[in-house]
C-alpha cells in the first residue's frame, strides 16, 4: 500500500546517502573493498539503519561474479568497482548498484556502460501494469542481446523488494505473473566479462498509474 512505499522509499534515500558519502569519502584506489563495504555499513547504522543484505563491492575481476563478497584486496586504478548495497529502514529493504570505473577513461567500460544503461532506460519507459515478468526481462535483455552481449547477462532482471530484500515478483524469462500496481521490485542489468570485470546498474522502482516510478535517485 502508500505507506509501504513510503517506507520503502526512505530506506531508498538512506541507500543513496550512503553510498553518495561512500563514493565522496572512500572510493579511491588503494582502499579495500572490505574498507568501503564497513564505511557504507557504518553510515547507515549511524543514520539509524540496518543493513537490508551484505553489501557487495567488487573491484577489477571480482566485478564479473554479481555476488562477489569484499576482500581485502584494495581497488585498484583504471578497473571497474561495483557496489551493490541496501539500507533496512522500520522494517522496509531498498537495493542500489552502481559501477564505476576508478582512473583513467576506458573505451570498453564505457561501450559496456552505455548498453547496460540503455537496456535499464528501455525497461524503466517500457514496463507497464499487465506486462508479464517474463515480458519485462525481455524489454533489457533484448538491448543487450542485440548489442551481442546476451550470454554476459546471466541473471534476472529484477526482483521484488519489500520485507524482505528478495521477493515475488520476479522479472525473470520464466515468469508468467502479470506486473500490477502497487508491485516494488528492482530493475538492474548487467554485463559481466570474466576475466576483465562487470558492470550493473540497479534502481528500484513501483508500478504507479501502470508506469515506472523510480524509488532511487542515484547518478548514473
Amino acid at each position: 500500500d502508500e505507506n509501504e512505499i513510503k517506507f520503502i522509499e526512505a530506506a531508498a534515500q538512506l541507500t543513496t546517502k550512503s553510498l553518495s558519502y561512500a563514493v565522496e569519502h572512500v572510493i579511491n584506489p588503494g582502499v579495500t573493498e572490505k574498507q568501503v563495504a564497513w564505511e557504507i555499513e557504518k553510515y547507515i547504522r549511524e543514520a539509524s539503519g540496518e543493513l537490508a543484505f551484505p553489501t557487495i563491492v567488487a573491484g577489477g575481476p571480482a566485478s564479473a561474479r554479481p555476488h562477489a563478497q569484499p576482500t581485502d584486496r584494495p581497488l585498484q586504478k583504471n578497473e571497474s568497482i561495483v557496489v551493490d548495497m541496501g539500507a533496512k529502514l522500520d522494517g522496509y529493504c531498498a537495493d542500489l548498484t552502481r559501477t564505476f570505473w576508478l582512473g583513467d577513461k576506458d573505451d570498453k567500460f564505457n561501450k559496456l556502460y552505455a548498453i547496460v544503461l540503455r537496456a535499464q532506460a528501455e525497461a524503466i519507459a517500457g514496463i507497464v501494469a499487465g506486462l508479464t515478468g517474463a515480458e519485462a526481462d525481455a524489454v533489457a535483455r533484448d538491448v543487450i542481446g542485440e548489442a551481442g552481449f546476451g550470454a554476459a547477462f546471466g541473471h534476472s532482471l529484477g526482483h521484488g523488494i519489500g520485507l524482505a530484500v528478495h521477493e515475488l515478483p520476479r522479472l525473470s524469462a520464466s515468469t508468467t505473473t502479470p506486473l500490477m500496481d502497487g508491485m516494488v521490485f528492482t530493475i538492474e542489468p548487467g554485463i559481466y566479462i570474466p576475466g576483465w570485470g562487470g558492470i550493473r546498474i540497479e534502481d528500484d522502482a513501483v508500478l504507479e498509474c501502470g508506469k515506472i516510478r523510480l524509488l532511487t535517485a542515484f547518478p548514473k
